[in-house]
Parts: C-alpha cells; structure tokens; sequence
C-alpha cells in the first residue's frame, strides 16, 4: 500500500519499540509503503525524537524502558508542538485494559499483537489522511494570521483568532475608541519636485515606520489615505489605557518621523507630520460585503479626529479635551477652544508637548 500520496511529503513516522526485530519489521513495512522512519528504541528517545523533529505519525509499543508508550503518548497530547502528531499505540492481543489506558492518554488508533502487515498500513494511511487534514488547517490559519499582522499586533491577531465568529462577522457595535489621524505635510508640493517612482519609494519608506508604531503600542491599523494615516486603539480588543497608548504613539511617530528626515538628506526637506487624536464613541465593526469587508471606524469621533489633523501645524500633535483627560492629561499647551474646520461647535484643543516625553530608544 503506498502512503506517499496522502501527504504532500514522504510521511514520516516515528516507531518506538525496545525490540529491535519488531522494530525493524515495522520499519521494513512502512518504507516499503514510501514512509520516512525514524527509530526510537526507548520511550524517552522516542519523546526526544517527536519534540525535535518533524512527525507525521508516531507508532508506539506500550511497554518499554525509562518512559512506557501511554506516558510517551500522553505528553505527546499534552506538547504544544506535538499534540496533533496521530499516536498509533501498539497493544498485546485482546488487552481491553491496555486499550482503555491508550484511549485515556489520548491514542487516536491500536494496532494488537501480533500485527498484520496490510492492517497495519490501513490505520497508518487512516491516520495520516488526519495528520493532512491538520497540516492544511494550520497553514490556513497561518496564512489568516500573516493578513491579520497587516492590521494589527500580533497580540491583538491571537485575541481575534480566539474567536474569530465574535471579531470577524459583518457588522459593527459601538464601542469608544481613540482615533489618530497622521498626515505628511509638505507632500504634495513634494510630489511636484519629483518622480512618480520617487514618490512611491519615500512612501513606502515612511509608511513602514509610523505603522510599526501602531503596532508597538497595540493599536489598531485602519488604512492609508493618500499620504496619511488612519488608526484606533480600542477595538477589537480593548484595554484601560487604549487612549494613553494613543496618544504615546503620536508622540513616538513624530520622533522617528524627524529622525528619519534628518537621516535622509534632500529626502525629508519640506515634510513634517501633523496628527490629530479624538477619543468617543464610534461603529466599529466590518463593513462592506460578505466578500470584501474593511474592518473600521465610523461616526463623528472619527471626522473630529481628522479635522484635529487637519488644523494641526507642521510637527505638532493635537488632542481633543476628551483626549487630554482620558489619556491622564499628558504634558501638553493648552490652546484654547476653536471651532474645526466644517463644524459649529467649538473644540478644546491641546498641543501635545514632544520635547516632555523621553526620545525613543528604537
């Protein structure tokens, strides 16, 4: 029976057995068939073995020294790494207790003594169809986790993906949030003095790097607009100092972003960040289609939050009151109220002052 076309790989199959005869029997069987084995003549050798190398099946006999099959097979089930290898446990004729022992460490299949040759690769292809199904599950969620780094930390992606029905379902619920808008000043008269490859490249430059800000500090990445920057702190996960954390990320972007223009020459000339910072209630949720979904804010916060940037000069950080108050009222210079740009009502503004915070190590 070939076994090399269940697994996109020659299956590679650890035997533990103290009897060398026996062990060699399996061994013989199984690379005839296209597996790959990897001998283990002792419970503990073969633990090593499952712990340090690729396994795709572990056949194991019960009885052996320093560590008997159902203690290997059990901290087997109970590794991180080696919890969904198929443990094939190896049981003397007719041992119904032995087999509930198995059942209780977790064995997924038994093969009695003495074994028959095609029963024996039967259970292993049966075996290795279930390791396939798992190895194709796992690259799926690896490929899901890598899209979610794009938006959000690593900590956040392994929230989500905890329950990814609750965070990634079409819909949205409000929920306060602290919204940052950054904007590249300077940039489109920037866009004038140079290429359009030129343009694309200082873009691809400076995007990285206010994004791993976000990301250092938990936030959420929302999307890019035009030359600026659009995130939340918040959601999906929330925490207590989301609007601190925002606000530390502000000053943090405007640190790297002056380091990088002064380590740019003719680069950098002319551009400066301005960012603005709202904290309030918002939708924040996926919108869209079934098909294609963003996952977002929307509602008022958010317009205050760009239009905070909006009036915000070259370098400098604007908080809203509610910003200022929520975050533990950073150093900042209070500007006074000012009506926003498209709106009536007056807004308390707050500069955040840079040069009282501690410069980034990074």
């Amino acid at each position: 029976m070939d076994l090399k076309s269940v697994l996109d790989h020659a299956p590679r199959v650890l035997v533990a057995d103290d009897d060398r005869s026996i062990r060699e029997l399996l061994q013989s069987y199984l690379e005839t068939s296209g597996c790959r084995v990897l001998p283990a003549s002792d419970g503990q050798n073969a633990l090593d073995t499952a712990q340090k190398q690729v396994v795709d099946l572990a056949i194991l006999d019960v009885q052996m020294p320093r560590l008997n099959g159902l203690e290997v097979c059990r901290r087997m089930k109970a590794g991180e790494f080696t919890r969904l290898i198929p443990v094939m446990i190896v049981t003397a004729h007719d041992a119904d207790p032995e087999r509930l022992e198995a059942i209780d460490a977790g064995a997924d299949e038994f093969l009695g003594k003495p074994f028959n040759s095609t029963l024996l690769l039967t259970r292993a292809r049966s075996l290795l169809r279930l390791r396939g199904l798992h190895l194709e599950l796992e690259n799926r969620n690896a490929l899901l986790h890598r899209a979610l780094r794009r938006y959000v930390s690593q900590d956040v992606a392994d929230v989500i993906l905890s329950e990814p029905e609750r965070y990634m379902r079409l819909g949205g619920e409000t929920r306060p949030v602290t919204v940052l808008f950054a904007d590249i000043r300077g940039f489109s008269r920037y866009t004038e003095r140079h290429t359009a490859s030129e343009v694309v490249e200082t873009l691809n430059r400076i995007f990285p790097l206010l994004t791993a800000v976000i990301f250092d500090h938990n936030g959420t990445f929302d999307k890019y607009i035009g030359d600026a920057v659009m995130a939340f702190f918040g959601a999906p996960v929330n925490a207590p100092d989301d609007t601190r954390r925002a606000v530390e990320t502000a000053r943090e972007m405007q640190h790297r972003f002056i380091r990088w223009a002064a380590e740019q020459p003719g680069q950098g000339d002319g551009l400066a960040l301005s960012i603005g910072l709202h904290t309030g209630e918002a939708i924040v949720g996926n919108i869209g289609s079934e098909r294609v979904m963003d996952y977002t804010v929307v509602g008022d916060t958010v317009n205050i939050a760009r239009r905070l940037q909006e009036t915000a000069e070259a370098g400098q950080v604007l908080l809203s009151d509610t910003t200022f108050q929520t975050a533990g009222r950073p150093p900042c210079l209070k500007l006074g109220e000012r009506v926003l740009p498209g709106r009536t009502d007056p807004v308390a503004l707050y500069a955040l002052e840079l040069d009282k915070f501690p410069a980034s190590r990074q």
